[in-house]
């Protein structure tokens, strides 16, 4: 019983910390750096929904982003303004390390 409850408690904490691990390694594949992908991962998980985090996760162009201002324009062309100004906003903060 004891072994169960654990096993449970260890998917429900997985579960819980994979849609920011999945955007991360997508931000990181769009061509963000390791640290301001984490830094907007943390912050986008918090601000949007998982269908938002999809639509993101499923924006092909963004891989071919060479800076932070292109992968914001691509994030734009989903003409989706909440995912828009959560990626733009944690941006601004993250890039110059004014969130963590």
């Amino acid at each position: 019983m004891r072994n169960r409850f654990a096993l449970a408690l260890l998917l429900v904490l997985a579960a819980c910390g994979l849609p920011e691990a999945r955007l991360r390694a997508g931000l990181v594949n769009a061509g963000l750096s390791e640290p301001l992908a984490a830094c907007m991962a943390e912050r986008m998980v918090d601000r949007l929904s998982l269908a938002q985090l999809r639509r993101l996760g499923d924006l092909p162009q963004a891989r071919e982003a060479t800076s932070v201002a292109q992968f914001l324009r691509r994030v734009r062309s989903l003409g989706d303004p909440e995912i828009w100004s959560v990626s733009s906003s944690s941006a601004a903060l993250c890039a110059p390390g004014l969130a963590r």
